[in-house]
């Protein structure tokens, strides 16, 4: 039951009629407690609420289905103003992108052209980008662009979903690039993931330990209380600085869990989506966290009772 609650809720985020329509709705179904703000200034103010309790943050601007350059111009444009925000208001915090958004799917030079204007401009500030990872057809792209830049850049890095058979393979070439681990959220082929939470966990486990002890920062990217406990364990037996490493939740997951880390001294991120386009990164939670569909639940009873009366 819950596989087929997960399926139905990764297929409605890739429904572009609906993630379509939901810029037009505004935050609907609960997703207000998941996705930070609409703009840069709604976003800032959850930010420096987040860095007043010792928690660094990392912010997407929400966006899918890029079909034109003129849209994903637009993109890059309000991620470079996301950028100089950062800078001007002295924000503990980076910048993550979608490859998606920037016009992969368009033209793979365009895409380039863009992410090196972001580059560039966040090098001025020495902010990091992360370029988070999508699907499986997206994957090697990424890892193409990313090895492209990382000629000319030193402040970009990219994620590594352990769910992803050739996880291990494709980290072990990346041993000096600032990596997030994360489990993945996106419905692929048992030929190219793990389908079990058991194969899953243990291999995000074998990955987060590789790389502690090894001499790149990484982030590891969970909400698991169980994983985040047997890590701690290692890092403490293996004296691991804590400046090697941070953990990443999202935004809205886990809040005390959170706290609870960074008051124990432990470099805490909060990864803040912002933006209209919420639609498909919310239906994503909904389908990793089946047990949120009672906000959703809530949501349209509320908005229901409320048109009836």
């Amino acid at each position: 039951m819950q596989n087929l609650i997960r399926n139905f809720f990764i297929a409605l985020s890739t429904n572009k009629f609906l993630n379509k329509k939901a810029r037009k709705w505004g935050f609907r179904l609960g997703a207000e407690k998941f996705v930070a703000g609409t703009d840069i200034d709604s976003v800032t103010l959850t930010i420096k609420k987040m860095n007043a309790q010792g928690i660094s943050c990392t912010v997407d601007n929400l966006g899918e289905f890029v079909s034109d350059k003129e849209e994903a111009g637009k993109a890059k444009k309000q991620i470079i103003n996301m950028l100089e925000k950062i800078h001007q208001e002295k924000l503990d915090c980076h910048i993550s992108v979608k490859l998606t958004q920037l016009g992969l799917d368009i033209d793979r030079d365009f895409c380039l052209g863009n992410m090196r204007e972001i580059l560039d401009a966040a090098a001025k500030y020495c902010i990091f980008i992360n370029i988070d990872m999508e699907d499986y057809a997206h994957f090697q792209p990424t890892i193409d662009i990313l090895k492209l830049l990382l000629k000319d850049y030193q402040n970009v890095g990219t994620v590594i979903q352990s769910y992803l058979r050739c996880a291990e393979e494709v980290l072990d070439k990346l041993p000096n690039v600032r990596i997030r681990i994360v489990k993945g959220a996106y419905k692929e082929s048992p030929a190219v993931a793990f389908q079990s939470k058991t194969e899953i966990d243990q291999n995000f486990l074998k990955l987060a330990k590789k790389r502690l002890l090894g001499n790149t920062f990484t982030s590891i990217a969970t909400h698991d209380h169980r994983i985040i406990g047997q890590l701690k364990k290692f890092i403490q037996e293996n004296n691991i600085p804590k400046d090697r490493f941070e953990f990443q939740m999202l935004y809205g997951f886990q809040q005390e869990m959170q706290y609870e880390l960074a008051n124990e001294g432990y470099q805490m991120t909060t990864y803040m989506p912002f933006g209209r386009d919420w639609f498909g990164y919310y239906m994503r939670r909904l389908a990793e966290r089946p047990q949120n569909i009672n906000l959703l639940i809530k949501d349209v009873f509320r908005l229901t009772r409320k048109n009836l009366s």
